[in-house]
């Protein structure tokens, strides 16, 4: 027969291979090859135990190779468990999170994820986030432009930097990429009328703020111009803007405030600490012109604690902050040999530290300059019927929140630096 001659063939030529035995299937019957002879046995087939492969075959599990580096923090594909005996088990990972993992690895090559399904990049965001993609200097920024680009304020809707200004110097470009912020908290940062950052900020992708923290930043009536002129002459820029504080500032005066009328949708303002003149006729002015009442006491919107930063970059934001905070620790050390130095008389003493406080003794001397819109509900205290109460209620409302602030003051004392730090700060 044609097939036992072609059989036979192949035993023939490859007659030194140990291949076992071989059955052949004809009319419904089981068959088995007779190697040596070249025939076929109508015998049942055995059962003795066969090697698929030779003793001298081995098997390797290959890794990537190219970075030991990045082999180490990248995961096996494979899942290793112990089963109840205590006997090794591994099983082999999906496809979905291979493939996952391979991207989040080189997310900085995507071209674009502009019409990617928005719950997939979620998880490849968290992916990349996990492999600390985001805080490498260059890669970090092109990867997060692709989905600040894509995704807008799924990425981050609310950003708080109160206090970080650190990170604002070191992830600038970053922060800039962020886009449809509708709540931004720069308190405390002392950044200064020509800062990059407030330029930032009157650009079409900060359209969608609406909440604006600018406490304690060194601003002056010409930070407030250039801030407002897109909105005054445009109509662009901050022109959604609900909520804006603006105290601690001692060198705006009645000439800012005047830039601030064309804010027309502005429900709350906070001006005080200003360096105001006449603040009545302040008061009257922005009752006015776009309907904004003094209110008699604090605000809600101003304490400082309803701005969180809010998005899938918020651990991003923790990881900025604390390659920050690791920088900073080598120059711990150096703090014994200044004391030494200072010992010996060679460096001048340097006593005066500064200070970033939420209560500022001009806020306390000019008052509470707060302001609000009536038709507005959320905008001022729900107990707005105790304004008119007794004296005793509001001295120990403002008690309260003395005591508040302090507990944040004090909170905020290891962030202090010296005179010279700032002055190296503004250098930037």
């Amino acid at each position: 027969q044609s097939w036992s001659r072609g059989m036979s063939y192949c035993l023939h030529s490859e007659s030194h291979l140990d291949t076992g035995p071989i059955y052949v299937r004809e009319n419904g019957k089981l068959h088995m090859v007779n190697q040596g002879a070249g025939g076929v046995q109508n015998v049942t087939p055995k059962t003795r135990p066969f090697s698929l492969f030779s003793r001298s075959f081995s098997v390797e599990l290959c890794m990537n190779r190219e970075d030991d580096r990045a082999r180490r923090q990248r995961t096996d594909h494979f899942i290793f468990t112990y089963t109840k005996e205590g006997n090794l088990r591994y099983s082999a990972k999906s496809l979905f999170s291979l493939v996952l993992g391979y991207i989040s690895d080189n997310v900085d090559h995507i071209d674009s994820l502009i019409g990617f399904p928005e719950q997939i990049a979620e998880k490849l965001f968290s992916a990349a986030e996990a492999r600390q993609k985001f805080t490498e200097p260059v890669t970090g920024l092109r990867a997060l432009q692709k989905f600040t680009e894509a995704y807008g304020s799924l990425v981050l809707c609310s950003l708080c930097l109160r206090n970080r200004y650190l990170v604002i110097s070191e992830k600038l470009e970053e922060i800039k990429s962020f886009r449809e912020l509708t709540c931004l908290d720069l308190s405390c940062c002392k950044l200064g009328d020509e800062h990059e950052l407030l330029e930032h900020l009157t650009k079409e992708a900060l359209s969608s703020v609406k909440r604006l923290l600018l406490k304690d930043n060194s601003l002056s009536d010409a930070g407030l111009r250039r801030m407002t002129a897109p909105v005054r002459v445009l109509k662009k820029g901050l022109e959604n803007l609900l909520v804006l504080d603006l105290s601690c500032n001692p060198k705006i005066t009645d000439v800012g405030i005047g830039y601030l009328l064309s804010f027309k949708k502005l429900n709350c303002l906070d001006i005080s600490g200003t360096g105001l003149k006449d603040v009545d006729a302040v008061i009257k002015r922005l009752q006015k012109q776009i309907g904004l009442v003094h209110s008699k006491v604090p605000l809600k919107e101003f304490d400082h604690s309803n701005c969180k930063t809010e998005g899938w970059a918020e651990q991003t934001v923790l990881q900025w902050e604390q390659a920050v905070m690791e920088a900073m620790k080598p120059q711990d050390n150096l703090r014994s040999r200044a004391a030494a130095l200072r010992f010996y008389g060679k460096t001048r003493r340097i006593e005066e530290v500064v200070k970033c406080t939420l209560v500022e003794p001009e806020t306390k001397a000019s008052g509470n300059l707060q302001f609000y819109k009536e038709k507005v509900q959320n905008c001022h205290l729900p107990l707005k019927k105790e304004v008119g109460g007794s004296h005793e209620l509001k001295n120990n409302k403002k008690r309260a929140l003395a005591e508040q602030e302090r507990e944040r003051t004090s909170k905020q004392k290891h962030l202090c630096l010296t005179v010279e730090d700032w002055d190296l700060l503004n250098t930037y």
